[in-house]
């Protein structure tokens, strides 16, 4: 199989939920050090932030009345640059990133965290980029303005 037919294909929620599974079974094969007494208050709180990054993303995309699903971005009718997209060009990402780094301070397991980076490398490859040849090619230098002003993640 070539590696291009993975570009769009599988819905980014469902690889963070393999990366989570993973990350799972990685902590508990692999158990890491004691976990201290607030790990469960710092999960919840990169969980809180990750929540607010996809929803006002959301809301961006609703107020833009443009598609929000990441297997059609040709679909896409306008470009979103205000709000939250004014600080990270994918901040659903982010959010994804921020619930799996949530799994990493919960599990309190070094080897957890190759579930974000794991996220994030698979993301920059199979949706980013495809999805930013598309931007580029529909939205041209208003798009390239905009990447030259704000950072892909943070």
């Amino acid at each position: 199989m070539n590696a291009d037919a993975l570009e769009t294909r599988i819905p980014p929620p469902v690889v963070a939920l393999v990366m989570l599974l993973l990350m799972w079974n990685l902590a508990a094969r692999l158990p890491g050090p004691l976990a201290p007494s607030w790990h469960v208050s710092a999960a919840l709180a990169l969980v809180a932030i990750g929540a607010a990054f996809d929803l006002a993303a959301l809301w961006a995309f609703h107020r833009a009345r443009t598609t929000i699903n990441p297997m059609r971005p040709q679909a896409t009718a306008h470009l979103v640059t205000a709000g939250v997209y004014r600080l990270t060009r994918n901040p659903m990402y982010l959010g994804l990133v921020l619930f799996l780094s949530a799994g990493v301070v919960y599990l309190w397991s070094p080897w957890a965290a190759l579930g974000p980076l794991g996220f994030v490398a698979y993301i920059n490859r199979f949706q980013i980029g495809p999805e930013e040849r598309v931007m580029r090619e529909r939205f041209g230098s208003a798009y390239t303005a905009w990447c030259a002003g704000v950072r892909r993640w943070l």
